[in-house]
């Protein structure tokens, strides 16, 4: 498996890493090594290609557009970010067992500090008793997948009231730290070897 699982310790520019993601899908096109990166971005709020403009609460704040699924999301500090490149040419060519798979990694990673969770046909991304804790955004060319999915640690919840979160409200909305306040375990460790466990069945 010619996998590189990349970590970044301090938060990533959010268009410097798009830039450095579009870069290793062209690389991954051509066959080169596969990619897992897990990073965080400072505060940033970003538009998927299902986006609406009333989803804008607070028009004061900056807009990122993207090329990814889903609809208005944010990024902040103490949110887990997952980006990846996976060439499907290799693996199934099947885009819904890539996302069953993504939610089977979140949902195993909760469990981990004992957070029953769910995915949700209708609303994509996993779910706490009605509140969503992580999103799963993914583009595919080529047959190329891309972008990838957050998950809520310990970040500031607040910041979502300035928009209509994946075209929810704000109070349906969570983290890690909201449901369990202590967070003791070596996230980006038990998140890889999820990712080791579950690739083969991508």
């Amino acid at each position: 498996m010619d996998i590189e699982f990349k970590t970044s310790k301090k938060p990533v520019n959010y268009k410097k890493a798009l830039h450095f993601l579009k870069k290793r899908v062209k690389k991954v096109k051509k066959g080169g090594r596969e990619l897992v990166w897990f990073l965080e971005h400072p505060t940033t709020y970003t538009a998927g290609i299902r986006y609406k403009k009333e989803e804008i609460l607070d028009k004061s704040i900056k807009i990122i557009k993207t090329n990814r699924g889903g609809k208005i999301t944010l990024h902040n500090p103490g949110q887990k970010i997952i980006y990846f490149v996976i060439n499907l040419n290799k693996r199934k060519k099947d885009i819904r067992n890539l996302v069953r798979q993504i939610e089977n990694i979140i949902v195993s990673f909760l469990s981990i500090y004992k957070i029953k969770s769910y995915p949700d046909k209708k609303n994509i991304g996993i779910w706490v008793k009605g509140k969503k804790i992580a999103a799963i955004g993914i583009r595919v060319t080529n047959w190329i997948a891309y972008h990838g999915c957050s998950i809520n640690i310990k970040n500031n919840l607040k910041e979502y009231k300035k928009i209509s979160p994946c075209g929810l409200n704000n109070r349906n909305i969570t983290s890690i730290k909201n449901e369990r306040k202590n967070i003791t375990d070596n996230v980006n460790k038990s998140l890889k070897n999820l990712f080791l466990k579950y690739l083969n069945r991508f």
